[in-house]
């Protein structure tokens, strides 16, 4: 049997914290519980987890500012937990850099499925001399490492596979649900809101001019295509 997937819970309700940390250690987690935003960054910071489960509504920091703050000095995975699942908590915490979420009330079945999906888009290894050259942009495959000039921008694990996805057929363009399956693996309800908003981040880390960008360009009413840059 593999090592326990360490999951730090921020939840200000208690019985659904009690809860989901008893379900998710029968899941096979170790659970660091937190009840609130402040507690949950003082714990993030004593030690490392293998990903953040965040409720939205919390007291004093939100979970908005929470994963901003996050995001600032880590790229471990996010799932943000939403009472309501309305566009805007969604997307806002999509957009802050969460890279999945789930709708209350919250089956465990779902939360462990979700945590494991987002967990297994690690980057695949590719072969030795796999190092791509596209313009100012320099995307290593085998060290998973890009440089665009000078810079050396930090992905997340999603942003990582999106990025592999699109720029290994440069030109091609991809549709919102082929993306979501190949980076997401899942059929989601939310789909297009997860690829737009992860393509909005790429977009923030990659391009010089994001709003007129370089790399990951907009096809209008088909979905994303990867350059092609000379």
């Amino acid at each position: 049997m593999g090592a326990m997937t360490a999951v730090l819970l921020i939840e200000d309700d208690d019985n659904l914290r009690d809860a989901l940390s008893l379900a998710l250690h029968r899941y096979g987690h170790t659970v660091a519980p937190a009840p609130s935003g402040e507690a949950g960054l003082s714990a993030l910071a004593d030690r490392p987890v293998d990903i953040v489960v965040l409720d939205v509504m919390l007291p004093g920091i939100d979970g908005f500012e929470v994963c901003r703050r996050i995001r600032a000095r880590s790229t471990v995975p996010i799932i943000m937990l939403t009472a309501r699942g309305e566009d805007f908590d969604v997307v806002s915490g999509l957009e802050t850099g969460a890279d999945d979420y789930v709708v209350k009330p919250v089956q465990p079945r779902i939360l462990d499925a979700r945590i494991k999906a987002v967990l297994r888009r690690a980057p695949a290894v590719a072969a030795p001399a796999a190092r791509e050259v596209h313009g100012d942009l320099v995307i290593d495959r085998a060290a998973l490492t890009i440089t665009e000039g000078a810079r050396q921008p930090e992905l997340t694990r999603t942003e990582w596979q999106l990025l592999l996805a699109l720029s290994e057929r440069p030109g091609q363009v991809f549709s919102r649900e082929q993306l979501l399956e190949r980076v997401w693996g899942f059929d989601h309800l939310g789909g297009s809101r997860l690829v737009d908003a992860c393509v909005q981040r790429l977009r923030a880390k990659l391009e010089k001019e994001p709003s007129n960008p370089r790399y990951v360009q907009t096809v209008r009413g088909f979905g994303y295509r990867f350059g092609p840059v000379a």
